[in-house]
């Protein structure tokens, strides 16, 4: 759950500070996710772990209010759920504090793979490296096309998850990790190396560098100018869009202008944004793929 306080100015402690706003709302990076794929037009099944304390059932409950499918999630009995502390600024940069949970397990067992021979693709993070492993490796076999959010996280488990996946969409310091002391194409290669088709980091108001293994040549999808309000969840969405547009089987240049103006609305408004108004956006941006 995402505990989300607008503020004038993020304050250095100690201090008391008085919030403009509040909200309370779904977050984690699979599943904003997840609510994109949904919002977008898309169908979503979303498998997470949760506790049975005060904010699991509500977080599960505030996803399937949003269209995507939680009948197969884990409830784990005694565990705690995991909650972030949102602080937004009046120019929508954030900080954010996490608590990652705790009591969930991290044997994926319980993870109804079977319904993986349905899907038209298969995103994941690497924060359950272990349900990210047993599902990647699944949908490989069977040639279900599959995406990671390379978000900052432990290099020794980048190492591992980014050569089971077809799309590795880093985040800088995700890429940074993924490929210490490499400049950002080099880490790239490095991925493209590992197995993977196409190997992308996005990077703010400067684009998306991307490449693919029929052709590694460098190219940046420009972001598309918008006034941000919050930043919080652009790069999730991004990657629901991404794995949606991914699904709908568009040409690879078409999934990173999707997944970037999706991204970018979301960063304008701080809410998901719907289909129309991605492809209103389409038709009237300039970013191009070059």
């Amino acid at each position: 759950m995402d505990h989300t306080f607008q503020v004038d100015d993020v304050v250095q402690p100690p201090s008391k500070n008085r919030a403009r706003n509040y909200s309370l709302g779904a977050g984690g990076l699979a599943a904003n996710a997840s609510i994109a794929v949904s919002r977008l037009g898309g169908n979503c099944v979303f498998w997470g772990r949760v506790g049975d304390d005060l904010n699991g059932r509500p977080l599960l409950a505030a996803l399937s209010e949003q269209g995507v499918d939680v009948s197969q999630c884990h409830i784990a009995a005694g565990g705690r759920t995991p909650v972030s502390a949102v602080l937004v600024d009046p120019v929508g940069e954030r900080s954010i504090y996490s608590y990652r949970g705790e009591g969930l397990g991290t044997d994926p067992a319980w993870l109804p793979l079977e319904r993986l021979d349905s899907a038209q693709c298969f995103l994941c993070d690497p924060r359950w490296w272990e349900g990210s492993a047993r599902a990647l490796d699944y949908a490989r076999a069977r040639g279900i096309p599959t995406v990671i959010d390379g978000e900052k996280t432990e290099t020794r488990i980048l190492l591992d998850l980014i050569p089971r996946v077809d799309h590795a969409v880093f985040s800088v310091p995700g890429l940074a990790n993924f490929a210490p002391g490499l400049k950002p194409a080099e880490g790239l290669r490095k991925a493209l190396d590992a197995g993977c088709r196409v190997a992308a980091v996005t990077q703010g108001e400067k684009g998306t560098l991307w490449m693919t293994r029929e052709d590694p040549r460098p190219r940046t999808t420009p972001a598309f100018r918008v006034q941000a309000t919050n930043t919080t969840g652009a790069g999730d969405v991004f990657h629901g869009a991404y794995a949606l547009a991914i699904a709908e089987g568009q040409p690879i240049e078409q999934v990173m202008r999707f997944a970037s103006a999706a991204g970018a609305l979301r960063a304008r408004d701080g809410a998901t944004p719907t289909r129309a108004m991605v492809e209103d956006l389409l038709r009237g941006g300039t970013a191009i793929s070059g």
